[in-house]
C-alpha cells in the first residue's frame, strides 16, 4: 500500500512539473515534490524517465477510458451516427471534465510538453484494451473522412493530436488564469468545432497546394 502511494505521488508530481518546465525538468525535482528524499527512487518505480512519463500516460487513461466508452455507448444507443463532431466530443470532453469533475490540472500541458513521446505517438499503442475508445473513435474519423484523399486523411489524422493538445493546453493555462469561460460547456464546442474544421477543411486545388499534395 505505501509503494503504491508512493508511486502514485510520484506520477502526479511528475505530471505537474513537466507541464510547468518541460520534459527535462531534474528527476530530483520530481522525488523532492512527491515528498521523497532518495533520488534513486524514480529508478526504482519506473525504471527511467521514458518510464515515467509512459506511467503518467496509463495513469490518465484509466479515467479517460472509462468515460469515452461511456460517451460511445450513449451515441450508439441513440440510433443515430456519431458523425465528425460526435466522435470529437468522445474523444475530447473527457478530457476537459478530468479538471472539472476530477480537479485534475495539469494533464494536458503535460502532454503538450511530452509530444511525439512514444507512449502517445506509437501507433501500435492503439491495439492495447487500455486504449479501446480511443482506437474506435479513430476508425471512426477515418471513416468519415473517406472522402479525403488517403495520404492528406493519415496527415489530419496526425494532426489532431498536436491541434488538440495545444488547444486543451491553453484551455487549462486559462482555467489556472481564473478565467470564468473555462469552465463555459460552449468554449469546449468552439474547441470541437475548431479541431472538425480542420479535419473536415476543403482541399485546395490551386497552385502550389496541389503541387505539395502530390508529391508528399
Amino acid at each position: 500500500m505505501a509503494a503504491t502511494a508512493a508511486r502514485e505521488r510520484l506520477i502526479v508530481a511528475a505530471e505537474r512539473l513537466i507541464a510547468e518546465h518541460g520534459r527535462s525538468v531534474p528527476l530530483r525535482d520530481i522525488a523532492a515534490a512527491a515528498g521523497q528524499r532518495n533520488n534513486s527512487v524514480i529508478q526504482y518505480h519506473f525504471g527511467s524517465r521514458d518510464g515515467l512519463i509512459a506511467a503518467v500516460v496509463e495513469f490518465r487513461l484509466a479515467t479517460l477510458e472509462v468515460r469515452r466508452l461511456e460517451l460511445l455507448a450513449e451515441q450508439a444507443g441513440s440510433g443515430r451516427p456519431p458523425g465528425l463532431h460526435g466522435l470529437l466530443e468522445a474523444l475530447v470532453v473527457p478530457m476537459f471534465e478530468l479538471g472539472e469533475r476530477h480537479g485534475i490540472r495539469h494533464y494536458a500541458r503535460f502532454l503538450e510538453q511530452i509530444q511525439p513521446h512514444p507512449s502517445i505517438s506509437d501507433a501500435t499503442n492503439l491495439d492495447s484494451a487500455e486504449r479501446t475508445s480511443v482506437r474506435v473513435i479513430m476508425q471512426g474519423l477515418d471513416r468519415e473522412l473517406s472522402a479525403l484523399p488517403p495520404r492528406l486523411r493519415v496527415r489530419r489524422l496526425r494532426a489532431l493530436t498536436t491541434m488538440l493538445f495545444a488547444l486543451l493546453a491553453d484551455h487549462e493555462r486559462a482555467a489556472e488564469a481564473g478565467d470564468a469561460r473555462a469552465t463555459d460547456t460552449q468554449v469546449w464546442a468552439e474547441i470541437i468545432d475548431m479541431l472538425a474544421g480542420s479535419l473536415a477543411a476543403p482541399v485546395s486545388t490551386g497552385g502550389v497546394l496541389t503541387h505539395d499534395a502530390r508529391v508528399s
